[in-house]
Formats: C-alpha cells, structure tokens, sequence
C-alpha cells in the first residue's frame, strides 16, 4: 500500500485500527520496557562488572548513541522500503541484541552489546508512529498517538516493578530476555494485521554519510564530557575526540546541505512549528533523560531501596500516565496543544524541584510519593500532544523522516543530559560503590539543573506553539479540494477516551499548519 489519502483512513473504533495500534504499542513497549529495567538494574550491574558513574553512563550511552545516530536512517529507510518491513527487521536485531545483552561477561562486551541494540532500535522507534501517522485517518491521529502513549505506559508501569523483581531475585541479566515475548508477538501482529506504506515519491541512495559523521559527532562529544573529569581537558586522546567530534558536526551540516538524498532534509525545517516542536522536545527529554539516570540509582544509594522497592516508587507516574496521556492528546487536539504544553511543562518543572527535595531518611509517603504525582502529571499533559504537534507540522509523505526526526532530538537529548548532566552535578566516581552523601548532593544539583531545563520549556511552548498546527486535515468527501468551505465545529474530543464512538467525518478548508513554511 503507498502512502496515499486512501491508505490512511484506518479508525480506532474498527477491528483493523485496533490491531495496528496493539502492534505498535507492543512494538515500542519492548524498547520503553528495556529502558526502565536497564536503570533499576544500574546498581547490581556496577556492583558486578565494577562499574562506576562513568561505566553506568556507558551502559545507558552505547545505546542511545546508535539509536540517535542511525533513527533518522531507520526513518528513511521505512518511507523508502516500506514501514512494516523495517518495524519488522529492527523487532529482530532488537531481540537478537538483547539476548548478547544478557550473556555479556564483562562491562566493555555489554557496552558494545547495548551499541548494537541501538541500531535494532533505530530501525524500530519511529516505524511505530510514523505507521500511526500514515495508517490513521487524519482526525484519529491524535488520538492514536494518545493511546500509544498511555498504552505504552503500561511498559512503564511493569518496567521498574518486574525488573527490580528479576534484579532481586535471579540476577540483572535476565532484564535483558524480558522484551523477547513481546518482540515475538509484535511480529506475528504486523505480519499478519498492519498495512504497508511506504512514500513513492522517494528515490536516489540512502545517506550513509550523514549517518557516518552524526555518529562520529555525537560519540567525539559524549566521550569528551564523561571522560573530561578523569583525564584532565589537556588529555591528549581528549583533545583529538572532542576535534573529531566538532569536525564531524560541522561537515554533517554540509553534506546534509549538498546530499541530494539527505537523512536530515534541511527542507523539513521550514516549518516553523516543526522546528520549535522538537525544540520543545529537546530540553523537555534533556530533563528526562537526566531524571531517569539518575532517580532509580539515588532511591538505591542514597535511600536504601532494593531493586523491586526502586521500581515499584514511581508506579504512580505510569498509572497517571495510563489514565490521562489519550485525554491530554484528545484536548490538545480539540483546543490547541500551546496552553496544554504550556501547562504541562510547568507542572514537570514543580516537579523536578520537589525531587531535588528526596534526602537520606525520607518517608515514601511524605516525599517520594507527591513527587511521583507531580511527576505524572506533567509527563501525562506532555508527551502526547508534543509528539503529535511534531509529526502534524511535517509534511504526511515524509511521517517516517519526521518521526526519526522527532525520536532522534529526544534520543540525543537523553544522551547528552546522560553524558553532561552527572559531570555538571559533581557525579564522576569511578568506584562500583558510591557514597551516598556525595551521590545525594549531586543528584539534588542535577535535578535543580533539569528544573531550568523545563522551564526554558514553558517559555517555548507558550511563545512558539501554534494552537492551528493539530486542526484536522480530513479531506472533504462531496466538496471540490480548491472550494474555500468553512470550517465547522468539532466535536469535543475527549469523548473518545470515554468509550464513545469516534468524531464523524467534518467537511472543512484546507490545513493551515504549514502556512509558515
């Protein structure tokens, strides 16, 4: 099936939108689900292998270098070759990856183990929404995107409980053979379920260069920072990684310029709203990313948590997810996403302060717990309207370079907030036991940091965002594309979270979300 207007009229209501979401949330699930066990299994994993904050930062780093590298590749390949079939191939490395993961004897083999578990998800990641994108009828996006993400939660609500569980009881390593059942079943459901779509109108090679030259960039750089405290800046080795890294930065920039087939077409950019969208997701995922390095670990350390205590702290986060991420996507579509982004990214920046506020002897009840709400909350009223401002801003046939687009700024984002953000606080001890005092002290620095981070969030989600860029594009059935019709009224759209069938076809005039390009 090409990406044509009559392949992406799939609606959630019927049989065939149900299983084209199940398949996709599952998709992403395994990868969100290895996220969140990979953290709670920090501790036992340094304990082991003798790593210390740098060796844990490199667990966590190999994989989101490649996947930040190769996702706008991953991207591509799917608009050109087909969105399912490159789903379905990186569901196989994925799987493949995690279980040399979890047979890795030593902390280098892990690290170059979790490398190729990068690449498996650079092929996965943006093939689950950028099939969204390109399956769903256009006034049932939003509202997919939402239940993807409040579906997916259920990973993250799982995720930190069975992996500290497992962690406990037979060992970090099995974490790694967790996502195997769902990776099976994700295969058999696309196989059998989704839609192929790929954009016909792509042609010419694939960017090997560009993704060469990210990749040397974003690796020059992170090995820089981590290395930085420990080798002194005048450290040889240092020196030429961080040239090697700028270098390759700056000829990405120009070969992305001249590449008649670009993985990053700087043409992508002309939207306005696109660009400040996945802004918006850089300093918001910055934080996270920085949040989810750190917290589990200083539950651990600095509270005396075990593995399974760690993990099941933030269950509320993923219930308040659960429940509100498909309503939070439902009203921005139905008001404009700058007053719910807007909102949102001041609830996570509330709530990164009162996590800087988590010490050595507090109640979870007192401290921990109104933090995690606070934390849903915000996360809740974010993800799914940014994620599908970013993908409604771009252009349809380019869904999959837009979704790389939009997953790589967060993936680099999480990697740079990994790498910088431990450094910055104070956090470099190269022991596989740290003291929790200095543990503590950096993490109250470090969350205090991805506070401002948020808050520079607010100032561009409420100065920068456009409530027009979510209006329905659904093609008018009996009306000429050139007749100027008005626009009619919609219907509320947070019926749809209640059960209630989906909103009726509207007849309306064209989109107006790339009128600033």
């Amino acid at each position: 099936m090409s990406d044509t207007a009559a392949s992406a009229n799939l609606r959630i209501a019927d049989g065939s939108g149900k299983w084209v979401l199940a398949a996709t949330v599952a998709g992403s699930a395994s990868a969100f689900l290895l996220a969140t066990v990979v953290n709670v299994a920090l501790p036992a994993i340094g304990s082991e292998l003798g790593a210390g904050i740098a060796g844990r930062q490199w667990i966590v780093i190999g994989y989101l270098l490649t996947l930040s590298a190769a996702i706008l590749v991953g991207g591509s390949l799917g608009d050109r070759l087909g969105r399912r079939r490159v789903y379905i191939v990186g569901l196989v490395w994925f799987a493949a990856a995690s279980v040399l993961c979890a047979i890795a004897p030593t902390l280098p083999l892990l690290i170059a183990a979790r490398v190729a578990q990068g690449i498996g998800g650079a092929l996965l990641t943006p093939g689950s929404l950028a099939i969204l994108q390109s399956s769903f009828a256009p006034a049932d996006r939003a509202r997919a995107i939402g239940a993807w993400s409040a579906l997916g939660s259920i990973a993250q609500l799982i995720g930190p409980v069975l992996g500290g569980v497992v962690v406990d009881t037979a060992g970090w390593r099995t974490v790694f053979l967790l996502p195997l059942p769902l990776c099976a079943f994700v295969i058999w459901a696309a196989l059998a379920h989704v839609p192929e779509t790929r954009d016909d109108t792509v042609s010419g090679r694939l960017d090997i260069p560009g993704a060469g030259l990210s990749m040397i960039a974003l690796a020059g750089v992170t090995y820089a920072v981590i290395e930085a405290p420990n080798r002194g800046l005048t450290d040889p080795l240092l020196l030429v990684t961080v040239a090697a890294g700028i270098t390759a930065a700056i000829a990405f920039v120009v070969v992305e310029e001249r590449e008649a087939n670009p993985m990053l077409p700087p043409s992508i950019f002309a939207s306005r709203q696109f660009t400040w969208a996945n802004a918006l997701c850089f300093v918001v995922y910055a934080a996270l990313g920085g949040v989810s390095f750190l917290l589990v670990q200083h539950l651990q350390i600095v509270l005396g948590y075990s593995g399974t205590q760690a993990g099941a702290a933030f269950v509320p986060v993923s219930l308040i997810m659960f429940a509100l991420s498909e309503r939070s996507g439902a009203l921005a579509q139905r008001i404009g996403p700058r007053r719910p982004l807007t909102a949102a990214a001041i609830v996570l920046t509330i709530a990164m302060l009162l996590l800087g506020m988590i010490d050595q002897g507090d109640a979870y009840l007192t401290s921990v717990f109104p933090a995690a709400v606070v934390f849903g909350l915000g996360l809740a009223g974010l993800v799914a309207p940014v994620t599908a401002t970013t993908l409604a801003a771009a252009d349809q046939r380019h869904s999959g370079v837009a979704s790389g687009v939009n997953n790589a700024v967060s993936r680099v984002a999480q990697l740079l907030a990994t790498a910088a953000l431990p450094v910055v606080a104070g956090l470099t001890s190269d022991s596989g036991d740290i003291s929790p005092a200095v543990f503590s002290a950096g993490f109250t620095r470090a969350m205090f940091i991805t506070a401002a981070l948020t808050a520079v969030g607010v100032v561009i989600a409420w100065t920068r965002i456009s409530d027009d860029v979510l209006a329905d594009d659904t093609p008018a059935v009996d009306v000429p594309p050139d007749r100027d019709a008005e626009r009619q009224p919609r219907e509320p759209l947070d019926k749809w979270c209640c059960g209630l069938e989906s909103a009726p076809e509207r007849v309306h005039a064209g989109h107006p979300r790339h009128r600033d390009a």
